[in-house]
C-alpha cells in the first residue's frame, strides 16, 4: 500500500510557515529522476517540484533543453510524476511544473490531470521567462507569452491548488501577485557550476539587489506572499545563505543545485577511486 499523500494549499502553507517561523530556509528540490526524489526527501527538502528539463539534465544534458521542442513538457512532467516521482515520495508535496504558455491543451482540463494524478500544486515551468530578443517579442505578440503564465497560475489558485512562479522582474512579479500566488520565486537564469552549468552568471553580489527588487515588488502588491531565491550564481549552501543576509529571499528552489552537480561530482569520483585500484595476478 503508497504511503504517499497529497497536500491541500492549506497544508502546505501551514508547513511553510511553520518551517520560516521557526528560522529555518524553505527548500525545494527539483526531480528529474526518482532517487533525488526519494533522498531529498529524506534530506528534508520542503517541497519536491517536478520540471520537464529535469528528464534532460539527469539524462546528461542541459537544463535548457526543457526550453527546446524535444518533447511535450507537460506530458512529459505528467508521465514522470505518475511513474517515477509520486510513487517514491511519502509525505510532503510534489509540485508540477506546468507550460501555461502550450496552446495545444485546454487549460483547466490539464490542471485537472494534474490535481487527479496526485501533485498537490504547480509552478510556471517550462517559461519564456528565460527567453529574451525577437523571439521573446513575436511570443509576446502571439498571444503566448508570460501573462499565459499568470492566467494559469490564477485558474490553478482557483481550482485550489497551491501555486509557485517563477518570475524575472519587478514587472512580472506584481503579475504573480496579483493572481494572488502563493510562493514567488526570483529566477536569476540558468544555474552555474559543474559540467552542464552557466558560465555567464551574475557574481552573487550582483545577484542581491536583482533578486530584491523582484521580491520587493511582490511584496508590495501581496504582503504576505513567500519569496525564494533560484539560479545563477546561486548553487551551493553557501551562496543560499548569503541572499538571506541581503534580500528577503526565506528560501531557496534548487535543481542542478541539488540534483545534477551533486550527481556529477560523486560519480566521478566513485568511479576514479574504482580505477586506481590494482590488479592482483593470481599465480597458477
Amino acid at each position: 500500500m503508497a504511503l504517499f499523500k497529497q497536500f491541500t494549499r492549506e497544508e502546505i502553507l501551514e508547513r511553510l510557515h511553520r518551517e520560516i517561523e521557526s528560522g529555518r530556509p524553505i527548500v525545494g528540490a527539483g526531480a528529474g529522476i526518482g532517487i533525488t526524489a526519494k533522498f531529498a526527501e529524506i534530506g528534508g527538502a520542503d517541497l519536491i517540484v517536478v520540471y520537464n528539463s529535469g528528464l534532460f539534465r539527469m539524462n546528461g544534458h542541459g537544463s535548457s533543453a526543457g526550453s527546446m521542442p524535444f518533447g511535450d513538457a507537460n506530458e512529459i512532467v505528467l508521465e514522470m510524476g505518475l511513474r517515477s516521482i509520486l510513487p517514491v515520495v511519502k509525505n510532503i508535496p510534489v509540485i508540477a511544473g506546468v507550460c501555461g504558455t502550450d496552446v495545444t491543451r485546454v487549460m483547466a482540463v490539464f490542471l485537472k490531470q494534474i490535481r487527479e494524478a496526485g501533485f498537490s500544486g504547480v509552478i510556471n515551468f517550462p517559461t519564456v521567462g528565460t527567453l529574451d530578443g525577437n523571439f521573446r517579442q513575436r511570443l509576446e505578440d502571439l498571444g503566448m507569452g508570460y501573462e499565459r503564465e499568470v492566467e494559469m497560475i490564477r485558474m490553478a489558485r482557483k481550482m485550489g491548488l497551491f501555486t509557485m512562479s517563477y518570475t524575472f522582474n519587478s514587472q512580472e512579479a506584481r503579475a504573480m501577485a496579483d493572481a494572488d500566488v502563493d510562493v514567488l520565486i526570483a529566477h536569476l537564469g540558468l544555474t552555474t557550476g559543474g559540467a552542464l552549468g552557466s558560465k555567464r552568471a551574475v557574481a552573487l553580489s550582483e545577484a542581491v539587489p536583482r533578486v530584491q527588487e523582484i521580491l520587493r515588488a511582490a511584496k508590495e502588491a501581496k504582503r504576505e506572499i513567500i519569496c525564494l531565491a533560484h539560479g545563477g550564481p546561486i548553487s551551493s549552501p553557501e551562496d543560499t545563505e548569503y541572499i538571506y543576509r541581503h534580500t528577503d529571499a526565506v528560501g531557496f528552489l534548487g535543481a542542478s543545485s541539488i540534483e545534477r552537480i551533486p550527481v556529477e561530482k560523486a560519480i566521478q569520483k566513485a568511479t576514479e577511486s574504482f580505477k586506481t585500484r590494482n590488479l592482483k595476478r593470481r599465480r597458477d
